[in-house]
């Protein structure tokens, strides 16, 4: 039920309680007609002035004085009128503007029943002190749940600000969550396009180069780069499928296998002697073995560009909990701390760091480089 119902249903069950009462129990001609006249302007105030406002309770002096008006000259009439003031003193709280105006309000309701009391009664000293203690009760009654419910009000308003508030910051945390999502997912396929797809794309421009040097008796080399091809088929078909895999076939590999298998198509593409150690069958977690091989493709891919290096040391070692990966070359060498900007040293550290993972660079020039790149592993599979 709507409230301007609700109001309807009030205005009208007191008006139909207090005629009855009115009519049932007097008269004296004036007194009855004190008392339906105050039943009746309650009534014409609530359709003329209070039905248009009760949707909104917007505030409205004009109807509380009404009602107050109709509440003292209904009292006058019949004391027993004076339950009209079960229905003003609300009417005053909610049509007020300000609780200081409701105030205001139920003082002005509780003089005008008293002055109705006093019209109604008489004015004896007796008839004075019953008027002040009933008046003074139903004030302060008034006033006590007045000032309770609209606190009550005050607090649901508040909590219903925050809790929308709430809902907002929600959403922009789902909001961030989605972005940061969103960015995770560039920056890990950034890493997967740079690790596999561009080195091998690399791989083929050089395969290419040498192709060119060797005229008509590169067919090994063209072997090589058809070879390739496919493998960077493979790999695109991969990222889409967002497999991202990093076997080297059909079947997967141990760890150490998959190393030599990166290794032997390293050596086939550029001459350079690369050999790898480790323990037989270790096999670890999927995400770990793409972090463990990734690192290793992309020390071989600095090696190739930068290193001129003759010949590479891929090493394998498990145990205490951990998997540390080398890749060891006699090339030319850097120093670390200058190192130009690029994403390859960057983006094992911050791959590595998604797994709790470390990156140790040991070079000088002219002394070769030697990476290192070690992941923790609670259990170890050999």
């Amino acid at each position: 039920m709507t409230a301007r119902r609700w109001w309807w249903v009030a205005v009208l069950g007191m008006a139909a309680l207090t005629g009855v009462l009115a009519i049932a129990n007097l008269q004296t001609p004036w007194r009855l007609t004190l008392a339906l006249t105050g039943i009746a302007l309650l009534v014409v105030t609530w359709a003329v002035v209070g039905d248009r406002r009760a949707e909104s309770e917007s505030p409205s002096w004009t109807l509380v004085l009404l009602v107050t008006a109709a509440a003292g000259i209904g009292t006058a009439g019949y004391p027993t009128l004076a339950i009209l003031q079960a229905l003003a003193y609300p009417i005053s709280w909610v049509f007020a503007a300000r609780s200081r105006d409701a105030v205001v309000g139920n003082v002005l309701i509780a003089v005008a029943v008293g002055v109705g009391f006093a019209i109604g009664i008489g004015t004896g000293p007796e008839d004075i002190i019953q008027i002040i203690v009933t008046q003074s009760l139903a004030l302060g009654f008034s006033l006590a749940m007045g000032f309770w419910i609209t606190r009550m009000v005050e607090l649901g308003e508040e909590r219903g600000r925050l809790l929308t508030e709430l809902q907002g910051a929600q959403e922009q945390i789902a909001a961030l969550h989605r972005d940061a999502g969103a960015a995770a997912e560039r920056e890990h396929l950034a890493r997967e396009l740079h690790d596999t797809i561009a080195q091998d794309l690399t791989g083929l421009v050089m395969l290419a180069q040498r192709a060119r040097r060797e005229g008509a008796g590169a067919v090994e080399t063209l072997a090589l780069i058809e070879e390739n091809a496919r493998g960077v088929l493979a790999e695109t078909r991969a990222l889409v499928a967002a497999g991202a895999s990093v076997e080297t076939g059909e079947t997967r590999l141990d760890l150490l296998n998959a190393l030599r298998r990166i290794a032997e198509r390293f050596q086939r593409e550029t001459g350079v002697t690369v050999t790898v150690q480790g323990p037989e069958r270790l096999v670890l977690p999927r995400d770990l073995e793409v972090v463990v091989l990734r690192c290793a493709q992309e020390a071989l891919a600095n090696a190739r560009k930068h290193a001129r290096a003759s010949r590479i040391e891929v090493g394998l070692v498990a145990g205490d909990g951990a998997v540390r990966v080398t890749v060891t070359d006699d090339g030319i060498g850097f120093d670390p701390d200058d190192a130009p900007d690029g994403f390859g040293l960057p983006g094992m550290r911050d791959r590595l760091a998604l797994v709790g993972g470390s990156l140790t660079v040991t070079s000088a020039p002219g002394e070769g480089t030697r990476l290192a790149a070690e992941v923790r592993v609670q259990e170890l599979a050999l």
